[in-house]
């Protein structure tokens, strides 16, 4: 009854959506945006459509190499504290204002001096911007930061309409650069995109329409790629990907990603007032009752890859260290030590899809064993990043979709002011590292800051990281040219379906 149900679901969204299908394209999301203001997202599917809305200075390839966006090139002072770049001539925003020098100078000072920006962070060596020339503008920084271009591929490198973002509500109407204009956002339903005729490169996309669909459940999300109703589902269930790979209409597409798994634990507050956010033994312990390997075949039918670091296993910066162990006794003598009544009770939100609440409950049995009440609470997504932005949790599992830099994967998370900190987790001692490790060109030398850190990070264990996602992308078969990136971005460059 309930597949029949699922399918049922499927033929309905295929329906409705009827009419987009003739030269649109239909694409499953896994949750809801929040806001499309990239000064202040912070959800891996809001990049998902900034990717078709809002372009970037500098892009990657799938082999993560920095190429040309709206930037055509950039160059290094001798002493590494000026970034000039030269930008694209003949670009222009989506409401017609034109691209320019002075349209980056003022994103990037938006980025670092918006209140409610989550960018600051990521370009806080940013001492000021000089317009140089309308197509020529000089990054001042205050030292000397190796992660700065990478920061320029992704959301502190989109570019917004400057006045249209001054006068207008740029987190429900954006408007960008990107081949394709938002037209009409329905919480928890759609968010539609059409061409934007002027775009520099719109003879490389060839779709009308572009339709974004949230379907918090993968077995409706692929029920729905199957019976026509999408054309595309993104973060493909790993236990689906037999089932589509049999599908003769269907194609499964992968790749090695960069994202991670974490479960954070607030540690400053009114909702760090527990065992867990109060004691570091006690966090140990949690950590220590998780077996990631069985994780990862209870769940993800072994196509993932168990981890305990940010950097994957892809990066120059993976860290050379075993996963560790499942050790229940263990983390039962440190709940001893710890002098902590049993069970120890344990609130962790997470989103309600089926992957993340699959991984919770496997989590709730593991750590029962070693003497935690674990009791999952589970939300939407968006607003679990916004509970999670205001400190509203004890303990949080969220992903981290990753970055080209290693810097991308640390330091808005664990650095006292860190962008994206909800832990509020702050040592002194790992934002030094942190920020040496910016300063520094030699990979080798930034590598041993990082393992420096992540010492101490492991130790005082206010993040845990569980494992290494693939990118799995599900597509009809006449679904032509799409290829999938490690950061797990939708590019429609050069895509096409044939109907």
């Amino acid at each position: 009854m309930k597949r029949i149900a699922l399918t049922l679901a499927g033929l309905l969204l295929g329906a409705a959506h009827g009419a987009e299908a003739a030269n649109g394209l239909r694409i499953g999301l896994q949750e809801d945006p929040d806001f499309l203001d990239p000064a202040r997202a912070r959800s891996y599917v809001s990049r998902i459509v900034f990717a078709s809305l809002c372009d970037k200075l500098i892009d990657t390839t799938p082999d993560l190499k920095f190429v040309p966006a709206l930037a055509l090139s950039w160059t290094w002072s001798p002493d590494n504290k000026v970034l000039t770049l030269k930008l694209r001539p003949g670009v222009t925003f989506q409401d017609g204002e034109a691209f320019d020098a002075e349209a980056v100078k003022y994103n990037l000072d938006r980025y670092r001096t918006l209140p409610e920006s989550l960018r600051k962070s990521e370009v806080a060596s940013i001492d000021h911007v000089d317009v140089v020339d309308p197509l020529t503008v000089a990054l001042v920084l205050k030292q000397p930061d190796a992660a700065l271009v990478a920061q320029l591929t992704d959301r502190s490198g989109m570019m917004m309409a400057p006045k249209a973002t001054a006068t207008g509500n740029p987190a429900a109407a954006p408007v960008c650069s990107g081949p394709y204009k938002l037209t009409e956002r329905v919480a928890q339903d759609r968010i539609v995109l059409d061409r934007f005729p002027a775009y520099w490169n719109a003879g490389a996309y060839h779709f009308d329409r572009v339709t974004f669909m949230p379907i918090p459940d993968t077995t409706v999300r692929l029920a729905n790629l199957q019976s026509g109703g999408l054309d595309m589902i993104e973060r493909m269930a790993a236990t689906d990907v037999k089932s589509a790979e049999a599908d003769a209409k269907l194609q499964v597409l992968s790749v090695p990603g960069l994202g991670f798994m974490t479960l954070e634990f607030n540690v400053t507050g009114d909702n760090a007032k527990t065992p867990v956010g109060q004691d570091k033994r006690v966090r140990q312990a949690f950590d220590l009752a998780i077996d990631r390997e069985a994780l990862n075949a209870a769940v993800y039918e072994g196509r993932y890859t168990p981890g305990s670091q940010p950097f994957a296993p892809a990066s120059p910066y993976h860290l050379d260290q075993p996963v560790p162990g499942r050790d229940v006794e263990k983390a039962k003598a440190l709940l001893k030590a710890a002098g902590v009544a049993l069970p120890v009770t344990v609130k962790m939100t997470l989103g309600n899809d089926t992957n993340t609440q699959q991984l919770g409950q496997v989590i709730q049995a593991m750590t029962a064993e070693a003497g935690f009440d674990l009791q999952l609470q589970t939300t939407e997504f968006a607003t679990l990043l916004s509970q999670n932005g205001a400190g509203n949790f004890q303990t949080t599992m969220v992903g981290w979709s990753g970055r080209v830099d290693p810097d991308g994967n640390i330091h808005q998370f664990v650095t006292c002011k860190g962008g994206l900190n909800d832990m509020k987790y702050c040592n002194p001692a790992v934002d030094a590292l942190l920020n040496e490790a910016r300063a520094v060109t030699d990979p080798a030398a930034r590598k041993a800051k990082y393992a420096a850190a992540m010492k101490i990070i492991q130790d005082d264990k206010p993040i845990t990281y569980l494992d290494f996602e693939p990118r799995i992308f599900g597509a009809v078969k006449t679904l032509k040219g799409f290829v999938p990136h490690p950061d797990g971005m939708i590019r429609l460059q050069n895509v096409t379906l044939d109907r």
